[in-house]
Order: structure tokens, then C-alpha cells, then sequence
């Protein structure tokens, strides 16, 4: 794998401009599936995205490739779009040198797996599935992201990441289990099937419920896809410069319960770690909520210089793939609560719905922070406190001002939930979460059972 800022710094020597920066994205990653309790479609990527930006009497172009002999190409298109482009009041110039803090989330084992280790590792999930079929995947990878500008800022991180996906299913039951880290060796594959087989061992049988507003306790799972959701409009700036954000007019309002606090902290090492963004900015954690109270959003130098008023940039300039949505979070950290166990959760809320993880989320209304979805591969009846009896999937539709608002408790535990798709370039990020218990989640309909 040819070190990404070497290719960043060959690519820059290539540029013709006032200004230039390249931003290199550099992947190797292996991914392999199975259905039906078969190792198939295994996938091997190793592959650099090398992007250019230039800046010609105030006006910005960009152009990229993923060939390394290709460069002079692509300072000629970056320069022609520069001389075609119209000069934008808003473009807060090239990020200047910065320091960057010293963050873990590099492992060598973890990096030096190869398509057989893969294989293996996939192996030992199957293995533990029993008389249930097995379906998702063992994934890892080694991500490299380096940026080297004319202002004289140059860096890389090395980033590696491992997950394991285990869904058990056959007619009428099914069950789900992710874990993840940066740390292969944090990893148990087969541990990771028993949770989902034994989540759907528990499922058979499932029941209908009616539509209505019940208390809930949701798993981490659920919950960090909540959190993501949330995010794509209210949690970033460009939602909130846009006022699409549940947040606008809202910051320093008692909006949650008091025990609730979010933070964005993308330097935690039990999460995914990484020093700067994709600007060259050096990593900010961002309190999001506070004790309940809207505290802020994460930022990058577009929409700081577009806001104004002093805003600056929190480290949080997007890949390529998400620059539709500005700046997200990409590391989220729910604080812990006083609970004991899931267990414990079900017995204050008493009678309500157990979820397990959400799937076909939707925004319904960006600036109420209402998502719609359906619940999946383990929902049940919550009854005297304890779970009980299957349900079939259910759909929902969540003002998050309610699910957030009235919380009788979260987990002492938290767990590292992956929110890393495998879709586009490679970027490990996650949500460091505990399981909730809520008054208010909003069962609409039900769905299909449980099982494949």
C-alpha cells in the first residue's frame, strides 16, 4: 500500500495555481459475506482516491482520480474547472498548518489480516449458528487518509476496523448481533452469532400489537441508528445554517431529559479515532446536549465562513461521499445512566416493547425530528417488567423530542455500534451508546414476522 501522503505530496508538485491541496483516501479492505450459513462474495479493494482542489484568482476547481499515474491529468482538470468556476464569497480559503493530537486506532494485527484471516474469522461465526442459517459478514480493513496543501499543511492518519455481522434466521425466527472496534483481537466472532442466535430462539411465535404509544426499551442498535438519523439535519451545520435543524432557535433550550448528554468525540480511543478531518482541521469533541439542553453542532470551514458571527470550524469537514449532507458527527458519545441491565430497564418501564434494532429509516419532518422506520430481528412485549412474548416487526414513527424526553433510564454499559455501511470509501466511524428506556415511542402498524 504506497503511503498516502507521499502520493498527496506527488500530486500537489503536479498542480498549477494560487492555491492547491490534495486530499488522498486510500483503502485496502477485505469483506467476506455469507448466506445460508456459506462464505460467498468475498470482496478485496485496494484502491487510493486522490483528490485535487485548486484556487485561481479567488475562483475553486476540483477533479479526481484513483490513478497514481495519472496526476498531470488531473491537475489539468482541476485547473480547468478552476478557470470555468465563478468565484464563491463564501470559500474561507485553503486550511493553514495545523498540530495534530496523537490518536490511537491503528492496530497491526488488525491491518495485516488478509483474505484467508477473513475466511477464518467468518468461519467461526458460521460455526456457532447451530440449525439456524447465518447471514452478514466478517470485514476488515486498513484506511489511510492524508492531505498536503500549498499553505504548508501536510498530514496522515492510518485508521483500522473490524466487524462482524451476524444475522440468524429461518422461517418465523430471526436475530441480530454487530460488534466492532479497531482492535480485531476485540473481536469474537463466534460470541457474536450466539447473541443473534439466541435472540432468535426468542422470537418464534411472534404476535401482532396494536398501534399506540408505548414505553420501550431500545437497544444499542436502535439506538445509535436513531442518533445517526437525528444527525443527517439537525446535528451538522449546514441543516442548521439551512434551518432544517431541530436545533434552530433551540440552542441553550431544555429540550430532553436531564439525562440525557450527547457529544461528538471523534479523539476517544475506545471509539474510532481520528486527528483531523477532511479539511486538514484538527479534531474537536463537540458537546451536542448537554443535561438535555441543546448545546451545538459540529462544523467545517465552508459552513463556519458561511455562517460567520465567529463561528469556526469543529473538525468535521465530510468525505466526498457525504458532502450532500456538510458536516456530521462521526463519532457519537452517549453518556451512561445508572442502570444495571436490560433487564433493568424493562423493569422501570414495566409494561411496553423490548426493540432490538431499527432498519428503513426515514426523516419525516427535519425540523420536528421526526424519523419513521420498522423495528427487526427481535421485538417483544414487555409485560410486569419482564420481556415476554415475540412480536412481528412494527413500524414507527418518532418525534425524537419524545423518545429523548422522558428517559427512566439508560445502561451503565455502553457498546461501540458500527455505522460504517461498507458503501463508497472506506471510513470507520461509530456510536459509543448504552441501551434506553423511553416513555414515548409511537408503534404505527405492524409488519412482517420475524425470519427470512
Amino acid at each position: 500500500m504506497t503511503r498516502a501522503l507521499d502520493l498527496a505530496e506527488s500530486a500537489l508538485r503536479a498542480a498549477e495555481g494560487d492555491e492547491a491541496e490534495v486530499l488522498v483516501h486510500a483503502e485496502r479492505s477485505g469483506v467476506a459475506r455469507y448466506a445460508g450459513s456459506i462464505v460467498h462474495q468475498p470482496t478485496l479493494v485496494d484502491d487510493a482516491l486522490i483528490r485535487l482542489r485548486i484556487v485561481r484568482d479567488g475562483k475553486v476547481g476540483w477533479a479526481s482520480t484513483n490513478r497514481a499515474d495519472g496526476l498531470d491529468e488531473l491537475a489539468r482538470r482541476a485547473a480547468e474547472a478552476a478557470d470555468q468556476a465563478r468565484p464563491d464569497p463564501d470559500f474561507p480559503g485553503l486550511a493553514p498548518p495545523a498540530e495534530y493530537e496523537d490518536v490511537s486506532g491503528h492496530d497491526p494485527e488488525t491491518a495485516e489480516l488478509g483474505p484467508d484471516d477473513q475466511a477464518r474469522l467468518a468461519g467461526e461465526a458460521i460455526a456457532a449458528a447451530g440449525d439456524f442459517g447465518l447471514y452478514g459478514y466478517f470485514t476488515s480493513a486498513v484506511t489511510q487518509i492524508a492531505i498536503a496543501s500549498s499553505t504548508g499543511l501536510a498530514g496522515e492518519q492510518e485508521l483500522t476496523d473490524a466487524a462482524v455481522l451476524s444475522l440468524a434466521a429461518t422461517d418465523g425466527a430471526s436475530g441480530w448481533a454487530e460488534h466492532t472496534s479497531w482492535r480485531v483481537s476485540d473481536l469474537d466472532p463466534a460470541a457474536v452469532t450466539e447473541e443473534a442466535t439466541n435472540k432468535a430462539s426468542r422470537t418464534r411465535g411472534a404476535k401482532e400489537l396494536e398501534p399506540g404509544i408505548y414505553a420501550a426499551v431500545l437497544e444499542p442498535y436502535a439506538i445509535a441508528e436513531l442518533l445517526r438519523w437525528l444527525s443527517y439535519d439537525s446535528l451538522g451545520a449546514q441543516g442548521f445554517i439551512e434551518e432544517r435543524s431541530y436545533f434552530c432557535d433551540r440552542i441553550g433550550d431544555k429540550l430532553f431529559d436531564e439525562k440525557i448528554s450527547l457529544a461528538d468525540n471523534g479523539l476517544d480511543p475506545v471509539n474510532f479515532p481520528k486527528s483531523f478531518d477532511f479539511e486538514g482541521t484538527p479534531r474537536r469533541r463537540v458537546e451536542l446536549i448537554e443535561d438535555g439542553v441543546a448545546s451545538g453542532v459540529v462544523w467545517d470551514r465552508m459552513t463556519a465562513a458561511r455562517a460567520g458571527d465567529g463561528h469556526e470550524s469543529t473538525g468535521h469537514a465530510p468525505p466526498e461521499d457525504w458532502r450532500y449532507y456538510g458536516p456530521l458527527p462521526t463519532a457519537f458519545d452517549l453518556a451512561p445512566g445508572d442502570a444495571a441491565s436490560l433487564d433493568d430497564l424493562a423493569e422501570r418501564i414495566g409494561d411496553g416493547i423490548y426493540v432490538t434494532r431499527l432498519h428503513y429509516l426515514g426523516i419525516i419532518d427535519s425540523r420536528g425530528a421526526v424519523l419513521t422506520g420498522m423495528t427487526r430481528d427481535g421485538t417483544f412485549r414487555i409485560r410486569d417488567g419482564k420481556v415476554a412474548e415475540p412480536l412481528v416487526n412494527l413500524r414507527f414513527t418518532v418525534p425524537m423530542g419524545d423518545v429523548l424526553g422522558e428517559v427512566p433510564g439508560l445502561t451503565r454499559d455502553r457498546m461501540l455500534v458500527n455505522l460504517n455501511e461498507l458503501y463508497g470509501e472506506r471510513y470507520p466511524f461509530g456510536a459509543l451508546v448504552p441501551a434506553l428506556a423511553t416513555t414515548k415511542f409511537q408503534i404505527t402498524g405492524a409488519g412482517s414476522g420475524p425470519g427470512l
